[in-house]
Order: C-alpha cells, then sequence, then structure tokens
C-alpha cells in the first residue's frame, strides 16, 4: 500500500503535489486557506506524512492523535516554531523544512520594506490618491537615508547575511550585527561589525530584525528596548511577530521613541483590521510575504515534497531539522 499523506491546503505550488501523488495516497484541506483546527484532528489519524505550513499547530494533541503510523512532518517554511520538535523527536518523527531557498527573496523583501518605511513611500502614496498633493514643497514627505547611517541586524544567519551585502551599495557609514555565535570570519568577509545586543539598539538608525523566533527572542523587542533606541530610528522585521512585542512597539511609535515601523510580520496574522498599527502614518504593513515570489513559492513546494518522500523511505532529507 502507498503512504498516505496529510496535506493542510489546496493552494500549494503543485510540483510538491505532483511529486506526492505519483509515490503516495493524498487526502487534502481542499481550500485555499488554512485548515481549521477541528478539521486537522479529525483527518490526521493513520496519517504517514503531513505536509502543513506555519498556519497549522503541530503540537502533543495532534500527534496523538495521528497515532503511531506518522513517520514524517515537512512544513512549507524555513521556521519551525509551530511544531513541536522536541515531541515529535521523542516518538522518532522526522521533521523538514525550506531554509535555504527563501533566503533571496526574503533578504529582498527585507530591503524593499527599509526603503519604503524610511522613504514614507506608502504615506506619500496615500496623499497622491486623497488629494494632499497640492505641489512640490522642499520639506514635505522628506524621509531618511540610508546613505551615512548605521544598519544594525539582530540575527546574523543567512537571511541577515543577504541582506547586509544587498545594503552595502547604499553606502550606510557601518553595518553591526549581533548574533548568538561569534561570526568573526564572516564579519570581515562582509565588511561588517559584530557588536553587542546594547550597543546595536543603542546605536543603530536602521534596526532590522532577521532573528529566528524561540523562547529567547520572544517579545525581546519591548518598551526597555524601544525606550534605548535612538527616537530617529525605524524598525523593521521581516522575521516573526512574535520577536516584538506590539502593544508596546504601538507606544513607542506614539510617543516618539522611534521613528517608524516596517513589518512583514505581527502578531496575530492576519492582523485585526481594527488594530491600532493600520491607523499611524509612521508604519508599513506587509502580510507575510518575504517569500512570495514566484520562483521561491514552487521551490518551497518541491522542497517541501521531497523532504517527506526522502522520510518515508528512511534516507536523508534535502533539509530536517
Amino acid at each position: 500500500m502507498k503512504p498516505k499523506v496529510y496535506v493542510t491546503r489546496n493552494d500549494y505550488a503543485r510540483i510538491g503535489l505532483d511529486l506526492l501523488r505519483e509515490e503516495c495516497d493524498i487526502s487534502l484541506w481542499d481550500e485555499g486557506y488554512p485548515v481549521p483546527r477541528d478539521e486537522f484532528l479529525k483527518n490526521v489519524a493513520g496519517k504517514d506524512a503531513i505536509y502543513c505550513s506555519l498556519n497549522d499547530r503541530i503540537d502533543k494533541e495532534l500527534l496523538d492523535q495521528a497515532g503511531p503510523n506518522l513517520k514524517v512532518i515537512s512544513t512549507i517554511s524555513v521556521g519551525y516554531d509551530h511544531i513541536d520538535v522536541k515531541e515529535c523527536k521523542q516518538r522518532g518523527i522526522r521533521v523538514g523544512y525550506t531554509p535555504d531557498v527563501l533566503t533571496d527573496a526574503t533578504a529582498e523583501l527585507t530591503v524593499a520594506l527599509l526603503l519604503a518605511t524610511a522613504r514614507r513611500m506608502f504615506e506619500a502614496n496615500k496623499q497622491v490618491h486623497t488629494g494632499g498633493w497640492k505641489s512640490w514643497s522642499p520639506m514635505w514627505m522628506c524621509g531618511t537615508s540610508v546613505k551615512n547611517s548605521v544598519v544594525g541586524i539582530f540575527g546574523f544567519g543567512r537571511i541577515g547575511q543577504e541582506v547586509a551585502k544587498r545594503l552595502a551599495p547604499f553606502k550606510p557609514s557601518r553595518i553591526q550585527f549581533t548574533s548568538r555565535t561569534d561570526k568573526f570570519l564572516t564579519a570581515e568577509d562582509l565588511n561588517v561589525t559584530q557588536v553587542p545586543f546594547d550597543e546595536l539598539i543603542e546605536t543603530s538608525d536602521f534596526l532590522i530584525i532577521a532573528c529566528s523566533y524561540n523562547v529567547e527572542t520572544a517579545n525581546l523587542f519591548n518598551d526597555a528596548v524601544f525606550s534605548r533606541m535612538k527616537p530617529s530610528a525605524i524598525l523593521i522585521n521581516t522575521s516573526r511577530g512574535g520577536v516584538v512585542e506590539q502593544h508596546d512597539l504601538i507606544h513607542a511609535l506614539r510617543a516618539g521613541k522611534i521613528q517608524a515601523a516596517g513589518l512583514d510580520v505581527t502578531t496575530p496574522e492576519p492582523l485585526p483590521l481594527d488594530s491600532p498599527l493600520l491607523t499611524l502614518p509612521n508604519v508599513v504593513v506587509l502580510p507575510h510575504i518575504g517569500s512570495a515570489d514566484i520562483e521561491t513559492r514552487i521551490e518551497m513546494s518541491r522542497i517541501t515534497a521531497c523532504n517527506i518522500l526522502a522520510g518515508l523511505k528512511g534516507i536523508r532529507m534535502l533539509s530536517e531539522v
């Protein structure tokens, strides 16, 4: 009998689903939005593998419901904080993810979001549509330049390093970063400087969050941090919404503790339409589109499926947690 795979939505790029159909029996939530929790629990029993995304919580309850046949979980994301990896390991369930393929796309989006926020592009575009554009004015809609600024990056893995490479041609006076591990050789190669966290938050004109989400980084950027940042600083987050204490961020923006924020990730997602963030003119919010270019999403789907097939066969995955 073919292995049974549960797929948590129907709008993943077809390449991955086609690969699975060649060797597996697939059942899926036949909608283009996340599978409801009760449906997930009801349909996962007896499956050998799960193809999921960051919207799908994989915890002890779901693993219990899946039962002993479950051998592989593969997520179409670089983050895997939605999966109880420790519980999976205890049960001998292998976990795949897609860490490398989305690096360039996310780095590009990070730079685009930084520029859009710094140069007030969304705010200026709104003026065009609402009649606020009356004539050229020398100081109207002036933003902040990257040139001669200090750019700080919190988290200097693959994405953080690619962001640094892309920002260097904008001629900042310094690019600095904080990382959990020493990266002296990488820093020297990229002409960037590793600094302590305190120095990063106190001296950066642009502070880019590019770290993973875990118990150490959860709500790390809170009122205590915002109070120590420059009032002219701009915060950019393309990692996970949970790294930022959102209520504190709203207060900091309203109080002028920092100048602006560009967010591709929020808490929750999607962001409610009545969120105060959407009322602030100095905030740019995007709907978690860091990896959203066509080629990247297609490759992510392929890797997710290949991880499942490899896990079912007991061979090396393309990317395993």
